[in-house]
């Protein structure tokens, strides 16, 4: 079973050691070099909301901002072994697992969880649309056995989610949040963030539920803008702010409201996709963000589609 959070969602996330100073997240994701996605945006993301980042290399992506050529995979070895080397000297108030490239590094991050068990791990899954659809299979079949038992909050898109976690849903209406969250429910997982729920009227709904109840919901009016390293933004400020003492509801609530304005920031680094500005707050007010341009819709994830921002943080 994944470590509980509270049963009462107003209830804080302490943090049993005391630890001084920034609260501590082991990170388990694939380096970027495009700097959009990966660890990349789980340092820059982790630190924008007040926490300490631990980032475990477990591959590396060949890839630029519009697309993935390539993924080399570390072996699960050197994957433990960055994890437990770090653990045995800090400690840690939540582990946060991303993309890590082979059934055997889930195997590795599931066993490095499995000794902490009382620590938190969100869990985020991407689209791999990109990648090969046998890798895909194997890699999702091993996320279910391995790393969802252990997991406290599971992150992904509307669609991504419901592909893999409802892939014989037959009826007319589409699954819920609560459909999606029974789903993985049964698979261990007692939270569920998901993302990018269509609604009438160019809104979205982003809702954190159990099979039983809505436990944070966020809307937003929406743009069309691709963005890629949407979804490890998010998932990485959850991990961030549930570290730092937040309710998980508040901490849902103030990630959605960090993503929105991280992408109503965004920027064009190169000639592909818009780029999250996870450091929004340190631009000078004479800073003017660059404005999204139209693009095809898709989804908060691998590329995400951008959300108008609020004035404060939902």
């Amino acid at each position: 079973m994944p470590p509980a959070l509270p049963s009462d969602p107003d209830l804080a996330l302490t943090d049993p050691d005391g630890t001084a100073g920034p609260a501590c997240v082991l990170v388990f994701n694939a380096s970027d070099p495009s700097g959009t996605g990966g660890l990349s945006a789980d340092i820059t993301a982790i630190a924008s909301v007040g926490a300490h980042a631990l980032p475990v290399v477990t591959g590396a992506y060949a890839r630029d901002t519009a697309q993935i050529f390539g993924y080399f995979s570390i072996d699960e070895e050197a994957v433990s072994e960055q994890a437990r080397a770090v653990l045995e000297d800090v400690a840690v108030q939540v582990i946060k697992v991303g993309f890590v490239g082979s059934p055997d590094n889930l195997s590795a991050v599931a066993g490095v969880a499995a000794d902490y068990p009382e620590t938190p791990l969100v869990a985020y899954m991407p689209s791999l649309a990109w990648w090969d659809e046998q890798r895909i299979d194997d890699y999702l079949d091993a996320f279910k056995e391995l790393v969802l038992p252990q997991t406290t909050v599971l992150v992904g898109s509307h669609s991504t989610l419901w592909r893999w976690l409802l892939p014989d849903w037959s009826t007319e209406r589409s699954p819920g949040a609560r459909d999606i969250a029974r789903a993985a429910h049964e698979l261990g997982v007692p939270y569920t963030l998901v993302t990018g729920i269509a609604l009438p009227d160019q809104f979205i709904d982003n809702v954190l539920a159990t099979p039983h109840a809505v436990v944070a919901s966020e809307k937003f009016e929406r743009f069309e803008a691709v963005f890629s390293g949407a979804g490890d933004t998010l998932s990485a400020a959850l991990a961030a702010l549930l570290a730092s003492g937040s309710t998980l509801a508040e901490a849902a609530s103030e990630a959605l409201g960090y993503l929105d304005r991280c992408l109503d920031s965004g920027f064009r680094p190169g000639m592909g996709h818009l780029v999250p500005d996870r450091l929004f707050w340190a631009q000078s007010d004479d800073d003017t963000p660059n404005e999204p341009e139209n693009h095809t819709d898709t989804e908060i994830g691998e590329n995400s589609l951008a959300l108008l921002a609020l004035n404060e943080p939902p």
